[in-house]
């Protein structure tokens, strides 16, 4: 049976997504052990998107193909009991054979949020990043216009050896301001190691004036990651959704 769920996590302490033979504080390895526990059976959780090192979910969507059909509620239950509590899982649910939680998606929701004001939110801190200054917003809204659409985003990949194609189409890159945290919200159908957080610290340079917005083609057609802005940390950036 092919079984599809939702997780959501806080990813604060844990190493991303991906199962790791160094450790085993990655979301991945926790969902595999516990349900290898209350099951007995082994199995390889899929996620829709790898999230890095310190990256949190609201909507995370994975499947896990197991041998047994099991009761969905007893399951879910046991399983959320057995996880941590930064981990939970909902909507269990049997899928298609066929159902694949990465290549089955048609698009992923990120959202990426700025503390832009000079006073700090304490119980905000580990799911936003506290910038602490202000940002011309509207330059970082004409800069994140050049990259909707479909490009080769080599320049914002954080994979220095990624040999694949770095083409992925972004359909929406909309900037909001709410309760002091600056909101930026990517709708794409897929995104590179890093690539949000990349685009995230170009955008900010751009709000403080360290570059300009109309630079963002060339940075797109260098293709080189030295030209792209820095990395924002990861504290900031959630898989709000996947869309199927």
């Amino acid at each position: 049976m092919n079984y599809g769920f939702i997780v959501s996590y806080d990813g604060s302490r844990y190493e991303g997504w991906q199962r790791q033979t160094r450790t085993k504080d990655t979301i991945q390895g926790k969902l595999e052990d516990t349900l290898e526990r209350i099951t007995g059976a082994k199995g390889q959780v899929i996620g829709a998107g790898r999230t890095d090192a310190g990256v949190h979910a609201l909507g995370q969507y994975a499947n896990v193909h197991l041998q047994e059909e099991y009761d969905l509620k007893m399951l879910q239950d046991a399983w959320n009991r057995a996880l941590p509590d930064d981990i939970s899982i909902h909507g269990l649910a049997i899928r298609d054979e066929r159902f694949h939680s990465r290549f089955s998606a048609v698009e992923k929701h990120y959202r990426y949020c700025i503390r832009v004001g000079a006073e700090k939110n304490v119980f905000r801190r580990r799911y936003v990043w506290q910038l602490g200054e202000a940002l011309d917003v509207e330059a970082m809204r004409r800069g994140a216009a050049f990259l909707t659409g479909t490009h080769d985003f080599t320049s914002f990949c954080g994979n220095r050896h990624f040999k694949k194609s770095a083409v992925r189409s972004i359909s929406d890159i909309s900037l909001s301001l709410s309760g002091g945290e600056l909101i930026i919200d990517y709708r794409g159908s897929g995104f590179l190691q890093n690539m949000i957080r990349i685009i995230t610290g170009t955008l900010v340079e751009i709000g403080e004036g360290k570059k300009k917005a109309e630079q963002m083609p060339a940075i797109l057609e260098a293709k080189d990651r030295s030209e792209a802005g820095f990395t924002a940390p990861p504290q900031g950036l959630v898989l709000v959704d996947v869309v199927y």
